[in-house]
């Protein structure tokens, strides 16, 4: 299948820009050896190639970009957009180690994934444990966002699994539970949004069941989250029953657009398959906008990569995010990069403010 052409960049250098801002980017340790360092980037070797998904057939059919662009207009004052980076992406380092780092390489905050090896949300003593980071992330001055995309942690067989899709009404009950715990998790932190997804709809299940088991399953939720005045923030994921900002609006007038829904806006997915460019996604998206996730990315293939590795322009982006007036964090999202975490961590933060300081006025 011919591959689609890249969203029309709103600037003549695009590649100059990219160029510009990832010239410094030093090499990045090899996942395997402790020996010499090896390119960040190998654009056609097999692995890197199998690492993404081809989305471009399997993508829901893309909406107009009137159906997307129903926001309402305002005109907000721009303010200084805050980065983290996502515990994810720092998988092999302790949790206490992955916050110390992000505070001295200048971050303003994480995204943390609930997981067995970050405060693991099944094991025993969650609320104490929970008290006791969020005195560690008031001591080391980091915001927090809690996100619930960790692979294996209610089963160790199925990635993602159960899904609140799931045929089985005690295993939506599970990832019900899950995110339930990750609303109590997120107040007692004063995080300012709870990520989640829908998940991939099952094998025999029609469309319109799938939406209707989801639409179910988020009730609870969505009533958890206005109990704790913690907004949750449903993130559209290539191949997943929700996919694109369409399917969000879809949501939202099922369940009546109850005032806790709001959305995580992951901008290489915008990059990766929705009609509109990142920025004008960004655009769109801005009055439900709770949670950003970030890092670069190729149209038709969801393979999250460092930044200079794709095809995003990121200046432009990021003026769109600083003047829509969103005030959460926005987290590099880098999962598949946790053999070099801290080496990408910290190529990660000055390459963002570089990119930022167009629209903030001043580079830090």
């Amino acid at each position: 299948m011919t591959p689609e052409a890249p969203h029309p960049t709103t600037h003549s250098t695009t590649h100059e820009t990219r160029d510009r801002l990832t010239r410094d980017l030093r090499a990045a340790p090899d996942a395997s050896t402790d020996g010499p360092a090896r390119p960040a980037r190998v654009a056609t070797s097999e692995a890197t190639q199998g690492l993404g998904r081809d989305v471009r057939a399997s993508a829901t059919p893309a909406p107009t970009a009137e159906a997307l662009s129903r926001a309402p207009l305002r005109t907000p004052l721009r303010t200084p957009l805050r980065f983290g980076y996502g515990t994810n992406g720092l998988a092999d380092l302790r949790l206490d180690d992955a916050l110390a780092l992000l505070a001295d390489l200048g971050y303003d905050g994480v995204g943390l994934t609930l997981d067995h090896m970050h405060l693991d949300p099944l094991a025993p003593d969650l609320p104490a444990r929970t008290r006791r980071l969020a005195r560690r992330l008031n001591a080391l001055g980091l915001a927090v966002t809690v996100e619930t995309g960790a692979r294996y942690v209610l089963d160790p067989r199925r990635k993602h699994g159960p899904s609140l899709l799931d045929p089985d009404p005690e295993d939506r009950a599970r990832r019900v539970d899950l995110l339930i715990r990750a609303v109590q998790v997120a107040a007692e932190l004063g995080a300012h949004a709870v990520h989640c997804f829908s998940g991939i709809t099952p094998a025999g299940t029609d469309v319109d069941t799938a939406w209707k088991r989801l639409a179910e399953a988020l009730g609870p939720v969505l009533d958890a989250a206005t109990a704790a005045g913690v907004p949750l923030a449903v993130e559209p994921e290539p191949g997943h029953l929700l996919a694109t900002l369409a399917d969000f609006h879809r949501l939202r007038g099922t369940l009546g657009d109850p005032e806790p829904l709001g959305l995580t806006l992951d901008l290489g997915h915008c990059q990766c398959l929705e009609p509109l460019s990142p920025a004008d996604c960004v655009r769109a998206a801005a009055p439900w906008l709770r949670h950003v996730q970030i890092e670069d990315m190729r149209r038709g293939v969801h393979e999250h990569l460092p930044f200079g590795d794709g095809e995003i322009d990121f200046p432009p982006v990021l003026a769109a995010l600083a003047a829509t007036g969103y005030q959460g964090l926005t987290v590099v999202e880098l999962p598949r990069h946790s053999h070099a975490g801290p080496h990408f961590a910290e190529l990660s933060l000055p390459f963002l403010h570089h990119a930022a300081a167009p629209s903030q006025g001043s580079t830090p």
